[in-house]
């Protein structure tokens, strides 16, 4: 088959990609690997900076149809008590709080909306297995089985183990991490606290995210410590889980094997060039970002709406160069670089420190000034909502055009 631009991976940053190169005539192929999007490891947090994305599509009142808990605020609790540090209601000409949506909800809608357009399709179950590239190194599409995809340009949105980027032996520039995040769900009971809760304790801490019917739970251990929490064994694990979320006393032991529970590896790394001749790298398969601030998934959406805006026009006129390729990763190296930045600054002076000690965790100063003094708690709402050079969707350069879908 023939196409404009295949794009490998049907998640955030493929799909909203995928819907605004549609929106501009642009004729896009989304390769998904998965029958549907439902994977309980991936991250719901939805940012203002999104937020108001979504809103300049028209899609806020479908988002708003979505199973969603909104959070205006950012607490977290110390063995010297809670702090709040981040206040989105602070936030000007943006929405004032972060939307937690089950990602395959938000992935689902992203994919209705997109196939509203004749120009775009999705292909589940359809996994690429080699590029296609010319005598002269010059990517010209994608082989996922028997299927060969012709295209002017592939855009990897594979992710931190990215395919696409280990066929062309790009490598990233690696910076680390202290922590690994175990991943779980527990039952949620009517008398149990609402929203996200942040909750810290000797050794350990874990985020609580509240799904209505069930917690979706992230407990960080120190990295490579996966085989030691195991052989510590279940009722050790139980206890710190219950150490510090008290309330999951009388359930926690529905945690029955380590099979219940997946390890995720966290990665911080950073490609010095997200593109080659006929390819361009966004999100997690250009920058693996640190869990801190759950800002993975805006980034890569805010990497796919710049590609989309500058990339569309050279499209739709059969010019594309990789001057333009070099121009997306221009305009979004730097947001990457501040976020990875402060992100590692949070690893080695918060993090790092707390999952060594085995004794109980008091506020660090930042945090005790943040509650103090409220009105700075928007500095970081600003830069965990909004964050640096902030992306719009882009002007239409073709008709809006419906299939007969519509």
């Amino acid at each position: 088959m023939n196409t404009d631009v295949c794009v490998v991976g049907g998640g955030p940053a493929g799909l909203m990609l995928g819907l605004l190169l549609a929106r501009a005539g642009v004729r896009v192929t989304v390769l998904e690997k998965h029958a549907d999007f439902l994977r309980d490891f991936r991250g719901d947090t939805v940012h203002p900076s999104t937020l108001g994305l979504i809103a300049e599509l028209g899609l806020a009142p479908k988002a708003e149809e979505l199973p969603h808990r909104k959070v205006r605020n950012v607490t977290i609790t110390f063995a010297d008590g809670t702090r709040r540090i981040a206040d989105f209601t602070r936030l000007r000409g943006w929405p004032p709080y972060l939307m937690f949506v089950p990602q395959w909800d938000f992935l689902e809608m992203l994919a209705a909306e997109a196939a509203r357009h004749e120009t775009f399709t999705l292909l589940r179950e359809t996994e690429m297995t080699s590029l296609l590239r010319d005598p002269d190194g010059v990517v010209r599409g994608v082989r996922a089985g028997e299927l060969t995809v012709n295209a002017t340009l592939t855009v990897a949105c594979d992710g931190r183990s990215s395919r696409v980027r280990g066929e062309l032996g790009l490598t990233p520039v690696e910076f680390g991490a202290p922590m690994d995040v175990l991943w779980f769900r527990l039952p949620r009971a009517e008398t149990d606290p609402d929203g996200v809760q942040g909750l810290v304790g000797a050794g350990g801490a874990l985020i609580s995210i509240d799904r209505g019917s069930y917690w979706q739970i992230a407990y960080l251990i120190q990295k490579g410590a996966y085989d030691t929490v195991v052989a510590e064994g279940l009722d050790a694990f139980r206890a710190r889980v219950t150490a510090l979320f008290p309330a999951l006393a009388d359930r926690v032991d529905q945690i029955t094997s380590f099979d219940d529970v997946r390890m995720l590896t966290v990665q911080v790394d950073r490609l010095r060039r997200w593109h080659v001749p006929g390819a361009l790298l966004i999100g997690d398969a250009a920058h693996a970002m640190s869990p801190i601030g759950g800002v993975g998934i805006n980034l890569a959406i805010q990497d796919a709406v710049a590609a989309a805006r500058l990339l569309a026009p050279a499209l739709t006129a059969g010019r594309l160069t990789e001057a333009d390729l070099a121009a997306v990763q221009r305009r979004r190296m730097l947001p990457t670089r501040v976020v990875q930045r402060v992100q590692r600054i949070a690893q080695r002076g918060i993090v790092a420190p707390l999952l060594r000690t085995e004794r109980p965790v008091n506020a660090p100063l930042p945090f005790r000034v943040l509650d103090r003094f409220p009105v700075l708690q928007g500095i970081p709402a600003r830069v965990i909502g909004v964050g640096v050079r902030p992306e719009h969707a882009p002007t239409l350069t073709a008709p809006d055009r419906y299939s007969a879908r519509s």
